[in-house]
């Protein structure tokens, strides 16, 4: 990993990341959660602040010591305590059915083997436990999505392998679990990244 994606990347996606704009959004992502929640992608714990009282406990997944040292001052602020156990998502080191909720907001982009990653986030999450998660994604506009299509190369060199055409509620479905609700919208910004998804699942 070079010094782009060590050290300017993480910097770069906490200040995007964190526009207040995706508070809202973050909000609803997380809405009902309690218990031990497993949270992939965790960066710098931008969504803390939502996690509803009922959180007890936040296993993070984070491969940026970046991000995870921007995140300090959010996880003392926290009610909830936050362990860090793991580097990748592709590869989780919890056991089976161990915990009751996970949690991804603009992670499922950047995962190489996403499958995979999904997979995994099954096996965790006990029988019945939910996965919330917020993302971009592919737009239903065809104009928007023909740009997404030409910047997605781009995009993926840029942003640590981000990419803007990935289907989140397809991926979920993929993964064999049951979307119970989602919405999409588009955020403010450039039509391109921002076409968000917020959605809930049951494993």
């Amino acid at each position: 990993m070079g010094l782009y994606e060590q050290h300017v990347l993480p910097r770069l996606v906490d200040l995007a990341c964190g526009d207040r704009g995706f508070d809202r959004w973050r909000v609803e992502a997380s809405a009902g959660l309690g218990g031990t929640v497993l949270e992939v992608g965790f960066g710098s714990g931008l969504n803390l602040p939502h996690y509803p009282e009922q959180v007890e406990r936040v296993l993070a997944v984070e491969p940026s010591t970046v991000a995870r040292d921007r995140a300090a001052a959010r996880v003392r602020a926290s009610t909830a305590q936050v362990d860090f156990v793991g580097l990748d998502g592709e590869s989780i080191p919890l056991d089976d059915d161990s915990v009751d909720a996970a949690l991804c907001t603009f992670t499922l982009c950047t995962i190489p083997d996403v499958d995979r990653a999904l997979s995994e986030i099954r096996r965790v999450v006990r029988p019945g436990g939910e996965f919330r998660f917020l993302e971009h994604g592919l737009a239903p506009e065809r104009s928007v999505a023909r740009w997404q299509h030409r910047l997605d190369g781009v995009q993926q060199r840029l942003a640590g392998g981000c990419h803007l055409v990935r289907e989140p509620v397809r991926l979920v479905g993929d993964a064999g679990m049951t979307l119970r609700s989602s919405r999409s919208a588009f955020a403010r910004g450039p039509k391109p990244w921002t076409y968000l998804t917020v959605g809930h699942a049951v494993v």
